[in-house]
């Protein structure tokens, strides 16, 4: 019996997706596995089921199934990321930092793990404090996306003011990945904050041909083309931004578009 853990996506910094550590993927067992098999067999199944149940939308069936995997086998990092997802979900921010950092110190050599605690530290309000997790997960051995920790380092870099370092790190990785949607708005934003208003209008542009807009790219987008004095392209990206995102709030041009 086969059992997978689809995907789960990770809230990141300003609302870009990050995912679970990674596909966990179990092995087809005989009939005659020995007990520790058959438990790992159950922790798969059990948080499967916990992931189809969370994008179903039933975090507290999801839970229920999180906490019997974790009786289990109670160091699987997984299922304690899961939980963080779920508390997530709930808007339980402080409980879900909890969870991420306990996955991160769980396995110290993972950088999925580093990676998402970092992202959590960043997207409430602790971003200089993100930025070690970051270089633990790029450095952490047989880390399957380093550019994504190394993305989120330089935009949460710029967002504790260290500009120099955000300069550095997103530059490193749009010399691996020239579409990475994170570095590309980062640089955006950067280059806006320095004034160098030509420079944030050809990464806004590169950004918005690399991945599906946001509320946030597009006030971005309007800002930048407001201080170029082209106020027909500032206000097409306002009129694109309240059409695209009828409930996003203050989409009018001007102003700093600080992340």
């Amino acid at each position: 019996m086969a059992t997978a853990c689809s995907r789960l996506p990770f809230m990141g910094t300003k609302g870009r997706m990050e995912h679970l550590s990674g596909q966990q993927v179990a092995q087809d067992y005989a009939v005659s596995d020995s007990p520790e098999v058959k438990r790992r067999q159950a922790v798969q199944t059990l948080l499967a089921r916990a992931v189809q149940r969370l994008q179903s939308g039933q975090p507290e069936a999801a839970e229920k199934d999180v906490r019997a995997a974790l009786k289990l086998d109670p160091g699987s990092v997984d299922a304690v990321t899961l939980l963080g997802i779920i508390e997530d979900r709930r808007g339980n921010a402080v409980l879900a930092g909890q969870h991420y950092r306990r996955a991160a110190e769980l396995a110290p050599g993972q950088g999925a793990a580093q990676n998402n605690y970092g992202t959590w530290l960043c997207s409430n309000g602790f971003a200089a404090e993100s930025l070690v997790w970051f270089d633990r997960a790029v450095l952490a051995p047989g880390y399957a996306t380093p550019t994504a920790a190394m993305a989120n380092a330089g935009s949460c870099a710029l967002k504790a003011g260290q500009s120099e370092r955000a300069s550095r790190d997103l530059r490193q990785v749009l010399a691996i990945e020239p579409a990475n949607t994170v570095a590309l708005e980062a640089m955006a934003e950067l280059e806006f904050d320095r004034q160098q208003y030509m420079s944030a209008r050809a990464f806004v542009e590169r950004r918005l041909a690399a991945g599906p807009a946001t509320a946030a790219v597009l006030k971005l987008a309007s800002q930048i083309e407001d201080r170029l004095g082209d106020k027909a392209a500032a206000s097409r990206y306002v009129q694109r931004n309240r059409a695209e995102f009828p409930d996003a709030q203050d989409v009018t041009t001007g102003g700093n578009a600080g992340p």
